[in-house]
């Protein structure tokens, strides 16, 4: 028999580094730099987080709601919203400006088309309104909520940016209306605007309440509207 070959001891395999000379655990450390950074195939991504935090906005208030709640809604992680918008405070102002005040530009632009006449203005605020919910449905709940409630989150934009744009100035119009002896003399119109919210939006945000309270289910916007022109209408002293 020959004699065996004697076995070859095998040389230690060494990782091999990588070519730019970075030590090992250097990949892992630029992963963890870049948490939270978009993909570069998101370029929607800050739509989607936005979306994200105005629903929880409406489902919980946005005083009860953290950015790990938004980022959960989301399906992203809480340093992708730190990374878009920063803080909770720049986030919720983010939100106010895309999304809530953007809502009400329909209202704004069909009040400002319309003419100084009491009765046409009433109607396209409620119409508006209207357009407004069926475009938006979280508008009139989150409106109770984070305006008219104390503490509320927006209540400072209602005096800043809103009020500004639509009650106000239907005020002043309703006024020079009544200058001209075209509006009942007994009305402050001030005190119309805050009865035209009431009859449109607060009806909007209770619907579920008062619905099922009377069992209302086949009455839609529509059918309000034209109830609350029937009764605006006498106590106005209008044509329509």
């Amino acid at each position: 028999m020959s004699p065996k070959t004697p076995a070859r001891t095998p040389k230690p395999v060494r990782a091999a580094l990588p070519k730019t000379g970075a030590k090992p655990g250097a990949k892992d450390a630029t992963r963890r730099r870049t948490r939270g950074r978009p993909p570069a195939d998101a370029p929607d991504l800050r739509a989607r987080l936005l979306d994200a935090a105005l629903a929880c906005y409406v489902r919980q208030g946005i005083a009860a709601t953290s950015l790990r709640d938004i980022a959960n809604e989301a399906g992203v992680t809480p340093a992708m919203l730190h990374y878009y918008f920063g803080d909770k405070v720049q986030l919720q102002r983010a939100v106010t400006e895309a999304r809530v005040l953007p809502a009400l530009d329909p209202l704004q632009a069909r009040l400002q088309a319309t003419g100084g006449e009491v009765g046409d203005l009433v109607l396209a605020f409620v119409a508006g309104i209207g357009e407004v919910v069926a475009a938006h449905p979280w508008l009139p709940s989150l409106w109770v909520r984070e305006v008219l409630s104390d503490g509320g989150a927006l209540r400072e934009t209602l005096f800043d940016s809103i009020g500004p744009r639509v009650p106000v100035m239907l005020a002043g119009r309703f006024a020079d209306a009544q200058v001209r002896g075209a509006l009942n003399p007994d009305l402050d119109p001030r005190l119309l605007m805050v009865s035209l919210v009431g009859l449109t939006l607060f009806p909007a945000a209770g619907a579920p309440i008062w619905r099922r309270l009377f069992d209302a289910g086949d009455l839609d916007y529509a059918a309000l509207q034209r109830h609350v022109l029937a009764l605006l209408g006498r106590g106005l002293e209008l044509d329509r």
